[in-house]
């Protein structure tokens, strides 16, 4: 399973060597959300610095707007017949889904990266240390399985692009403001941030902010990994469980 794992992963790294313009081109709104939307929402938020609190929120924002395209590729190789495929070959099904969402996984880091290094650029002080962008990093790869898993058993449950793409932008920016990502908690109406409680980008966008802090908060960081963990290993069976329901 784990040769048939990386096999595919590098064969979907490589397509998307082959087009970096797609990758840069799912980086246009988070980079919007960082250049203007941090000017004007700081003038107006209460934070010590807004900039450097919005940083991990527009991170995770890039993760959620890159995973989400996984189900669409999927459906594409679907219509294309290149998934029946794989099915008839001795291709492990946990191989397929795995080498997807580790692929997407991947590419959402190497986005994040740019927005950090942006961000960096724009004046943010974020810490750099390798060590904390590193645990930072690891949280963003858990989320990013988390929804390209999440995308791609929407996709195998509702076989059509359409509402597909639909309910990726329909869940992006309400989990976004159901959230701390924009705003500080306190500063959230009762009923939001009852919402945040149950929703993963809040643990995500706290472990991050976690990790990247002068001072990392290692507790805060501890429970939003485990929370991540948790998150990815779910959605990642559900995935599974609908991949496995294509032939049977």
């Amino acid at each position: 399973m784990l040769a048939d794992t990386w096999h595919l992963f590098h064969k979907y790294m490589i397509i998307t060597m082959r087009m970096p313009l797609w990758s840069l081109f799912t980086l246009i709104q988070p980079l919007i959300w960082l250049i203007i939307f941090a000017q004007l929402f700081g003038h107006f938020v209460q934070a010590e610095n807004y900039m450097d609190f919005m940083v991990p929120g527009i991170l995770i924002m890039t993760v959620l707007f890159g995973s989400s395209w996984s189900g669409v590729s999927l459906l594409r190789e679907i219509s294309a017949g290149t998934v029946d495929k794989m099915l008839v070959s001795p291709v492990s099904r946990v191989a397929i889904v795995l080498s997807r969402v580790m692929h997407s996984a991947v590419q959402v880091i190497a986005q994040a990266l740019i927005i950090l290094i942006v961000a960096w650029l724009m004046g943010s002080t974020t810490s750099m240390n390798p060590a904390q962008v590193l645990m930072g990093m690891l949280v963003i790869f858990l989320l990013g399985v988390g929804f390209a898993a999440l995308s791609n058993g929407f996709a195998i449950a509702l076989q059509r692009e359409e509402p597909l793409v639909m309910i990726g932008n329909l869940m992006t920016l309400p989990l976004m403001f159901f959230s701390s990502a924009l705003v500080p908690k306190q500063f959230l109406p009762d009923w939001i941030q009852v919402i945040s409680i149950i929703n993963p980008i809040t643990y995500a966008v706290e472990a991050v902010r976690a990790a990247l802090a002068a001072t990392p908060d290692l507790a805060v960081y501890g429970k939003g990994l485990a929370i991540m963990l948790f998150f990815a290993g779910v959605t990642l069976a559900w995935a599974v469980t609908a991949f496995n329901s294509l032939r049977d």
